[in-house]
Formats: C-alpha cells, sequence, structure tokens
C-alpha cells in the first residue's frame, strides 16, 4: 500500500510541475517530489533490491547463495586506485565490502559496514529537503541489474557523516557495474565513486 501512495505522489507532483508555478511553489513541489522518491527508492530496495518480483520468487523457493569473491578479485579490489563499495544486489542492498579508498573518501569504518544496508550506512542529508542521491543511485543500480551493463550518473551532490555524524556536502561522479558469476549471473553490483567537490564547487562559483 505504501509503495501504492509514493507512486501516486510521485505522480501527482510531476504533473503538478509540468503546470504553470511560481518559484516558491516549484521549489515546495521539488522537495514534496525528492522525498517522495526517496521514499519510494527505500521500500524497494528494502523489499526487492535490484530484483524483480519473479526474481525474489525464485530465490525463495532455492535459497540463494552468496557467492564468494575469488582471491583475485579480492587482490584487485583492495588495491584499485579510485574508491569501491561492493554490494549484494538481494532484499535489502546489504554491503559486502568497501575498499580502504572508499572508506577513507566516505568517512565509514570498513570492518563495520560489511553486513548492512546500503541506504542505512548512507542515507540523504535529513537537513537537505532536495536531496536525491537515494532515488537516484537506486534507479542507476537497478539499470544495471536489469541490462547487465555499467550505468554512469551524472555528477550527483550525495552528503556523507563524518565521525560525529555530521553530514558534510559531497559531490560525487559515480559508475556503477555488474560482477558476474561463473554462470554469468549478476553476482554483485559494484559501485565505484570520484569525489568531484572541489571542481563542481570551483565551477558553480565561477
Amino acid at each position: 500500500m505504501q509503495r501504492f501512495i509514493e507512486q501516486q505522489n510521485i505522480a501527482r507532483f510531476k504533473h503538478l510541475l509540468s503546470h504553470e508555478a511560481t518559484e516558491v511553489q516549484r521549489r515546495l513541489l521539488q522537495a514534496l517530489l525528492a522525498s517522495a522518491q526517496r521514499r519510494l527508492a527505500l521500500i524497494e530496495a528494502s523489499e526487492r533490491g535490484t530484483y524483480s518480483g519473479a526474481q525474489i520468487v525464485r530465490e525463495q523457493l532455492f535459497l540463494r547463495t552468496i557467492p564468494k569473491l575469488t582471491s583475485a578479485f579480492q587482490r584487485e579490489f583492495e588495491a584499485a586506485s579510485t574508491p569501491l563499495l561492493l554490494v549484494e544486489p538481494g532484499p535489502g542492498l546489504h554491503i559486502v565490502e568497501a575498499n580502504k579508498i572508499y572508506a577513507a573518501a566516505t568517512m565509514i569504518d570498513a570492518s563495520k559496514v560489511a553486513g548492512e544496508k546500503m541506504f542505512d550506512i548512507f542515507p540523504d542529508n535529513p537537513n537537505d529537503a532536495a536531496a536525491d542521491g537515494v532515488a537516484n543511485l537506486f534507479e542507476s543500480l537497478n539499470v544495471v541489474a536489469t541490462t547487465g551493463q555499467s550505468h554512469a550518473m551524472r555528477i550527483q551532490r550525495y552528503d556523507v557523516r563524518d565521525a560525529n555524524g555530521v553530514f558534510v556536502k559531497r559531490y560525487w561522479q559515480p559508475v556503477n557495474s555488474p560482477v558476474l558469476d561463473d554462470s554469468g549471473k549478476i553476482a554483485f553490483l559494484l559501485h565505484q565513486v570520484i569525489d568531484v567537490t572541489e571542481r563542481h564547487v570551483k565551477k558553480s562559483a565561477a
């Protein structure tokens, strides 16, 4: 029911935005739309991850065994020069592992996030009414799971929490990719980011 409500809210806000409105009204509608899209993404991520309904049924009938990382992949993942996060594509979008560079860039303790839901560790900044990081990232991961192809996102503002839990403004250039098992099926989703905050802020100020 909640999914249906959010879908209806999204359609309504988009419809209202497509008609004439004052700038104040547009800002309010955009904030309401972002909030509804975030709630829907969290519902979908929690209940099905990037799986379709049919996939969930199959996994429930035949218990899914999460593939193990090969030693070669593990070495490449840890030695990568870019921040990488590995995510399990099923319901919850649980974090498998973060490399050291990703942990440093996002100010997390890699040893404490494995097994946690991705959007529990990386929620939208509650102080930014228009925050759309969760919704846009979930949409991109869905594209990867559906097409089996990598998907490069536009520069995305996605604030992260420091050691004191305070949200810090960050802009990223994310690329999401599939990691296939021996049978060619998607075993994991690889989330790669480059911190472009300094460059983006300078460009915006120019």
